[in-house]
């Protein structure tokens, strides 16, 4: 605690302060009038100690302090604190700095295999003739779906579904073959596609993201994509890269329009299927210069 006293005559003031607390206090004192025929005191001089007596007496009563004004607003502030602060201990993972998933390193034996580093049965037999005859079937064109610049797709659920009716549900499957990478709007690992006990392709997959919230979805699309990649080793819809398929099949299922955003107002031309319809946001116009 910390005190300081600037003392005169007729007044005191004392400012007093600790870690918590500050006070003031100001005290004025009137000098006592010797009464007629009184013998003068002792010493000669007695203003100092009358002012500290009266200092003593008259203190509650004359001193100003705001020592509880203070520890009002230091209450105040320490009860608002805790709903502004963070807690400490509260942790969150940054997933744009990867999802550190590495695959786990195992021992190959005679009852395992590691498919993040091998290429265990590739290429040592063909499939039988009733899978062949099923992934290698010509699309039908109602399978086939068009992105809105043009490209044509297969949705990456009739890969899983030929997949299946080709070998069976468990008899397939994608392993991973390195940790998940994630860039500044992109992620990409790669994955390998086993078929009945051996690898039968490896691809890597990739899917941009906006905002970091909607990096797992992109890790989900990642694979999908790399399913995609690696049924193009097995023949599954190889006519959507054939050049002469995609001009026949744009000039009889495709149709191009322009469309304009209803709540941006921005105009843009689209590419869809001749049997489809354009949804909100977007509707259709005659062209750029016209509504």
């Amino acid at each position: 605690m910390a005190t300081l006293t600037f003392q005169r005559a007729t007044w005191c003031l004392q400012i007093s302060r600790t870690s918590k607390t500050f006070a003031v206090s100001f005290t004025t004192v009137l000098p006592r009038r010797s009464r007629p025929g009184s013998l003068p005191s002792r010493s000669g001089a007695f203003q100092e100690p009358s002012i500290r007596r009266a200092s003593r007496h008259n203190q509650a009563r004359s001193a100003f302090t705001s020592t509880k004004v203070y520890q009002a607003q230091q209450a105040q502030q320490s009860s608002a604190a805790p709903a502004s602060e963070t807690p400490q201990n509260a942790t969150t993972q940054d997933l744009s700095k990867g999802l550190d998933d590495q695959p786990l390193v195992l021992d190959e034996g005679t009852t395992q295999v590691d498919w993040s580093r091998s290429f265990h049965g590739l290429s040592a037999q063909p499939f039988s003739k009733e899978a062949v005859d099923i992934l290698l079937q010509p699309m039908s064109p109602d399978d086939i779906e068009v992105k809105p610049d043009g490209i044509i797709y297969l949705p990456e659920i009739k890969y899983r579904r030929l997949l299946n009716k080709a070998f069976g549900p468990g008899a397939w499957g994608l392993a991973p073959r390195g940790e998940t990478i994630v860039t500044a709007k992109a992620v990409t690992r790669e994955y390998a596609l086993v078929v009945l006990g051996r690898l039968v392709s490896v691809a890597r997959g990739e899917q941009d993201y906006f905002l970091p919230e909607g990096i797992p979805t992109a890790a989900e699309g990642c694979k999908s994509n790399a399913l995609m990649r690696c049924c193009k080793d097995l023949g599954v819809a190889s006519e959507l890269w054939d050049p002469v398929f995609i001009r026949k099949f744009n000039a009889q299922h495709v149709k191009e329009l322009f469309v304009e955003h209803q709540l941006t107002k921005k105009r843009r031309k689209m590419y869809m299927r001749k049997d489809g319809k354009v949804s909100y946001p977007f509707k259709e116009i005659k062209s750029f210069g016209a509504s």
